[in-house]
């Protein structure tokens, strides 16, 4: 594989994202060092990122003192520009040999740069099934590409509602119930917005991917792509999960479905929030300031996973300041996540220590060294308890992984395009849900559906 020419069509996407991507900038500690006989191991982050990490080096070097690990911490605005970095550097010949990889790039490194694991998880099965046995299996097959197993997730968050409590006492509503559904969601959100005053807003969400309309659009059994699945992957599923059916060699996005009248629906009843002032436009601004907002009492529900309860707590914010529930159920109420784990570079030189480091990390001394906070959601369920989340967390923190165990679920649409896909869809959203008329809804998508038919068709 020509991965130099390969990589720079990539970055080419991926630059479509934004202005902030169309040149992304190595810093020093982005480079990694040449000569050193070491595991290179890419992380998006900065310096103190990195030294979060020295105990989880440490403890996999008591277990495997041969092996030299390097953290390198890769900085970037988000998932999109720290995959454009690490193109650059496959392109520039210095990739590293092991990357953290979210679903946003899962089948984009799938198809283009990492090495499947599939042999390894043969020969290692019996040491890996403790960690299947507490993984749900939905994570598993998200990382399934093709039949072939490319990633072990770590951790990862669904889009759930978090809620002000004192919002919903003031508007004299209760807890929503777990089966509550879209109306109830109307109906909460406008008692709200009649019991409030000032800056605040019943519903805050962003114009992104993950929890802007994919949420609204799985729960009414549909996506702006057309969703099917890959043949294969029986040798892991036969092996780890036997009493599970119908499960796939993973996902593929492969055709726009824009026009699909649910699509429409779904849009519409956006439009409807944001007309009537109950929730923002995707134009007022991005996912930064929305713990702050919603820390000061200014939001009462957003969609947001097990990643918020360590900086509402550091924003001041205790226990009972808030909760978190399902989201709301329409024609169903299919979840979406996004997950992470180390994909293993198809360049490394060094495969059998990146396989160690991987499976290393998927035990349990090796997830709670890296996950000893809230600040996500570990795949093991094991790991979702009380400890984690008792002290400072919400009362339903159950929710959290109950929303894998208990319900419908699937991965954020992220096909190999998935950098374009993204712009598509960022760009026709807020003409969707601003519109006037249902026909400008309906316009919008159009050219939604040819836009992503554009995205679709760039070279993988």
């Amino acid at each position: 594989m020509d991965l130099s020419r390969r990589a720079v069509l990539g970055l080419a996407g991926l630059g479509a994202v934004g202005t902030a991507l169309s040149a992304p900038r190595l810093i020093a500690s982005d480079i990694p060092g040449r000569g050193d006989d070491v595991l290179t191991v890419a992380i998006l982050g900065n310096a103190q990122d990195a030294a979060a990490r020295a105990s989880l080096v440490a403890a996999f070097n008591e277990v495997h003192p041969d092996i030299g690990v390097r953290i390198m911490p890769i900085q970037g605005q988000d998932w999109g520009n720290f995959f454009a970095k690490i193109l650059t550097l496959v392109a520039a010949g210095t990739p590293p040999d092991v990357v953290v990889v979210a679903t946003e790039g899962a089948q984009l490194f799938a198809d283009r740069l990492a090495h499947p694991l599939d042999d390894f998880v043969k020969r290692d099965a019996a040491d890996l099934k403790d960690y299947f046995e507490d993984v749900n299996p939905s994570l598993i097959e998200s990382f399934m590409y093709e039949g072939s197993l490319y990633q072990l997730p770590i951790d990862f968050n669904a889009a759930n509602v978090y809620y002000s409590s004192s919002a919903l006492e003031n508007a004299g509503l209760e807890r929503p119930p777990d089966d509550w559904n879209h109306e109830d969601f109307l109906r909460y959100a406008r008692a709200m917005g009649g019991a409030s005053t000032g800056s605040f807003l019943p519903f805050f969400w962003t114009n992104r991917l993950w929890g802007g309309v994919v949420p609204w659009l799985y729960v009414n059994d549909t996506s702006f792509l057309a969703e099917t699945t890959a043949p294969g992957g029986d040798w892991l599923w036969d092996t780890f999960y036997p009493g599970e059916s119908g499960r796939s060699g993973g996902y593929r996005w492969l055709e726009p479905n824009a026009d699909d009248p649910r699509v429409f629906e779904s849009f519409d009843y956006l439009r409807t929030i944001v007309a009537e002032g109950l929730g923002s436009s995707p134009a007022q601004g991005g996912g930064g300031e929305l713990v702050a907002r919603f820390a000061q009492g200014q939001i009462g529900m957003t969609p947001a996973g097990g990643f918020w309860v360590q900086g509402l707590a550091e924003g001041g914010m205790s226990p009972t300041d808030y909760d978190v529930s399902f989201f709301p159920q329409w024609r169903g109420q299919r979840h979406q996540f996004g997950a992470a784990g180390y994909a293993m570079m198809s360049t490394s030189e060094r495969k059998d220590e990146a396989w160690e480091w991987i499976k290393f990390c998927t035990t349990r001394e090796g997830m709670q060294l890296a996950f000893p906070t809230p600040n996500t959601t570990p795949v093991r369920r094991s790991m979702c308890n009380e400890s984690l989340y008792g002290e400072i967390g919400p009362a339903h923190w159950k929710v959290f992984y109950d929303t894998l165990d208990t319900l419908p679920s699937g991965p954020i649409p992220a096909p190999p395009q998935q950098a374009a896909v993204e712009t598509a869809l960022i760009k026709n959203v807020v003409g969707a849900v601003t519109a006037g008329s249902d026909a400008g809804v309906r316009s919008a998508l159009g050219t939604l559906q040819r836009d992503l038919a554009l995205a679709l068709r760039r070279s993988a």
